[in-house]
């Protein structure tokens, strides 16, 4: 009997959200940004995967598959997380474990700190979950623009203010063409103009910056590192 057959009827507490999401220390805290992220590994990548073998992009030396995310108790809960994402419970475990951590007074989310969505099933999910917390912000760095322009055209004018989707161009040193500028708010790397990243002339922390989570700022530019 798999784990959602066996806790369909059981309320969701946190211990089982937990269980249910593969989060078995809670959701991840990263310490230079605000609020809490999960990830799964950058080798599940499928766009990520393909730049990473081209040299320029901004793949191609990813952090998220180097340092601490070589550990093998990082690896474990990355391959504990991507093994949980088919669990029909996930989308309410997820809610349950977001809704518990997250302090009103820092109302902010990083989904995917490493890795990237699998399939556009993967996108509506996290649509669900901003929906049915529309006190928090999401924000969501993505290499896979088939994916979220197909779950946008499913969802339409359902699309929750609170997700923000931030298409990332392959190419170091390279702004977003006019094609994918239209699809919604860009990132860039060593790009000039726009809105700089300022985590790298502050030790490396967002502090009172919060414009990768606002959908008005239409790209965003971070230094290679």
């Amino acid at each position: 009997m798999t784990t959602a057959a066996k806790t369909s009827t059981k309320p969701m507490t946190l211990k089982l959200a937990k269980e249910i999401t593969g989060h078995a220390s809670g959701l991840g805290s990263p310490s230079k940004m605000p609020g809490f992220s999960t990830g799964i590994s950058a080798t599940l990548c499928q766009v990520g995967a393909k730049l990473a073998k081209i040299e320029g992009s901004v793949c191609h030396d990813c952090y998220a598959l180097k340092a601490n995310y070589q550990y093998p108790s990082v690896k474990l809960g990355h391959a504990r997380r991507f093994a949980a994402l088919r669990n029909k419970l996930w989308v309410p475990a997820m809610i349950r474990l977001i809704g518990h951590y997250t302090d009103p007074d820092v109302p902010y989310f990083r989904i995917h700190d490493s890795g990237d969505m699998q399939g556009i099933w993967h996108v509506l999910a996290w649509v669900r979950i901003a929906q049915a917390l529309p006190g928090i912000n999401f924000w969501c760095p993505s290499k896979e623009v088939a994916m979220i322009q197909a779950a946008r055209a499913i969802v339409g004018g359902a699309w929750p203010s609170n997700l923000v989707i931030r298409l990332s161009t392959p190419m170091i040193g390279k702004a977003p063409n006019a094609a994918l500028s239209s699809k919604g708010p860009t990132s860039t790397v060593n790009v000039e103009g726009g809105a700089q990243c300022p985590a790298y002339t502050q030790d490396g922390e967002c502090r009172d910056c919060r414009a990768c989570w606002d959908s008005s700022v239409p790209n965003v530019n971070y230094p290679a590192h």
